[in-house]
């Protein structure tokens, strides 16, 4: 089984993405159990963020290295908070905080001009010297609520209602938000790709 190191320190996405790619000879394992500590995030798009994560995690471990950069982008507020979603209230991955912030930002915003998306990018780097990364994204689209619903997923889940739907991210069956997700839809159009790579990894034609 070839192993790939997710360049991040979050468990709901490290639980997400094995879930993901669960179907593939691949095994997810956090940056941490490696000791590398998370990057510097300077890029201005979410796609460079992804592969600085990448980058950095392969440069640390010798290993190929999946870089996920995602956020939750609110047209009512510009975008944000977009690349800062996870320390949008200050404290990297303090999701109550963050949570809560959002919900005072929108406070005398009405429900039809709440629209929002997710977004994610995934970077998959051979080597931190890859020149031709793997490169993967989607956005899932639907409105902010006024006040959290559920307590399933992380970050925004329990704020995000799909569009389509009468529950939260928070509140649908884990396989479901699989299906439906920013994230799952960039792994699944990740994974056919992968497949080949894999093949070429282990030298099957």
């Amino acid at each position: 089984m070839k192993t790939v190191v997710l360049a991040s320190s979050n468990r709901g996405k490290l639980a997400e993405l094995r879930t993901l790619f669960g179907t593939l000879d691949l095994d997810v394992v956090a940056q941490a159990e490696h000791g590398v500590g998370d990057a510097d995030e300077t890029g201005l798009t979410f796609v460079e963020n992804a592969l600085i994560k990448a980058r950095h995690a392969a440069r640390e471990t010798g290993l190929p290295a999946l870089g996920d950069d995602s956020g939750l982008c609110v047209d009512a507020l510009g975008g944000a908070p977009g690349l800062y979603s996870a320390r949008y209230a200050g404290t990297h991955g303090n999701d109550a905080a963050n949570n809560a912030r959002l919900v005072a930002e929108l406070r005398d915003v009405p429900d039809d001009r709440r629209s929002a998306y997710f977004y994610c990018c995934l970077v998959l780097l051979r080597h931190a010297e890859d020149p031709s990364p793997m490169i993967a994204e989607a956005r899932w689209y639907g409105r902010v609520l006024q006040a959290p619903r559920g307590d399933g997923g992380f970050g925004y889940d329990p704020l995000f209602l799909p569009d389509g739907y009468a529950v939260s991210a928070a509140e649908l069956e884990a396989g479901e938000k699989n299906r439906l997700s920013h994230r799952g839809q960039a792994a699944s159009a990740l994974r056919d790709v992968l497949q080949r790579e894999l093949q070429r990894w282990h030298g099957t034609p």
